[in-house]
């Protein structure tokens, strides 16, 4: 990926680079490709007799969609070999890869500069609870500057929660989100 983005991008900046990267291959990303190549119906369709359920459950958290998609492109370099490899996987993330020089900045860091710009202030995070089982949890989070909550937001990881609200906070202050 990191080639494939220099290659697009010569002109970018290597912090610039390294931003698209961790987008291209997030969490999300992966889970993504994993629906589209259809390995988590391929995991529940594997499960043991007696699993299917329990393996249905396991299938729908994005989470093991990613380390699906992961352990599928880590087999891929043991088995057919790199070249091979480094083909399919950039054909599985083309969108991906298409989409990360609009996706560059996250909400978080796009807030930050916000509030920044604005009043030298900084924000700050509080994960405010969670529900569902441990496989498929979703938190949620505020974000703060000083008393003042800014935004709210939930997802599948205290980050992703954190991501959320940023939005919602830009979207709040009139900006981008």
């Amino acid at each position: 990926m990191t080639t494939a983005l220099y290659t697009r991008h010569p002109d970018r900046t290597e912090g610039e680079l390294t931003r698209m990267r961790q987008k291209v291959v997030s969490r999300e990303a992966c889970a993504v490709v994993a629906e589209a190549c259809r390995l988590p119906q391929a995991m529940v369709d594997a499960a043991p007799r007696g699993r299917a359920d329990e393996a249905a459950a396991m299938a729908a958290s994005r989470n093991v969609k990613a380390a699906l998609a992961e352990s599928v492109i880590g087999a891929g370099w043991l088995g057919p070999g790199a070249g091979a490899t480094t083909s399919a996987v950039l054909g599985a993330f083309a969108s991906a890869l298409d989409a990360a020089p609009s996706r560059m900045m996250d909400s978080k860091s796009t807030l930050q500069e916000h509030v920044q710009g604005r009043s030298g202030a900084s924000v700050r995070y509080e994960i405010t609870g969670h529900d569902g089982p441990p496989q498929d949890r979703t938190f949620h989070a505020r974000v703060l500057q000083g008393d003042r909550e800014l935004g709210t937001g939930s997802g599948r990881s205290k980050q992703a929660a954190e991501q959320e609200a940023a939005a919602a906070a830009l979207r709040h202050l009139g900006q981008e989100g």
